[in-house]
């Protein structure tokens, strides 16, 4: 039986797993909106909805928590500072799932993750190349 199996697997190791939602989580917090695939997009959404949570009640301990799923100090500064603020009176669904087609080379199910009232200016910040996931949706 498959009582208290909750999050998905993504057929990856437990350590992989963490880390690809740990990094991914980062991705989000930093560029406020990301696309990968849809399963991705769909376990990373608890994952961020959870860390902002946390902000949102402050704190040492809370941010300690923080630290420990996240292990990004410049994204973690930004959460606590930054969109903890911005959603203080939200009472959760801070992030929003949009399905964006399937990938070319693969037909994998697309997704773009985004943070609700996003700051748009955010996107594509410090990483080279920015994707535009407008040019994608427009091409498909």
């Amino acid at each position: 039986m498959r009582h208290r199996m909750g999050q998905r697997r993504l057929q990856r190791a437990t350590g992989h797993r963490n880390a690809l939602l740990r990094n991914l989580a980062a991705s989000l917090i930093k560029h406020e909106q990301i696309m990968t695939g849809a399963v991705k997009a769909k376990a990373l959404r608890p994952y961020v909805e959870k860390l902002i949570t946390l902000a949102k009640k402050g704190g040492l301990s809370n941010r300690r928590l923080a630290d420990a799923r996240l292990k990004d100090d410049a994204q973690l500064i930004k959460l606590f500072e930054i969109l903890a603020e911005r959603y203080k009176d939200r009472n959760g669904g801070y992030t929003r799932v949009i399905k964006a087609g399937f990938r070319a080379s693969d037909a994998a199910p697309m997704a773009i993750i985004e943070l609700v009232d996003r700051d748009v200016s955010a996107k594509g910040q410090d990483s080279g190349p920015v994707f535009s996931a407008d040019d994608e949706l427009e091409e498909a």
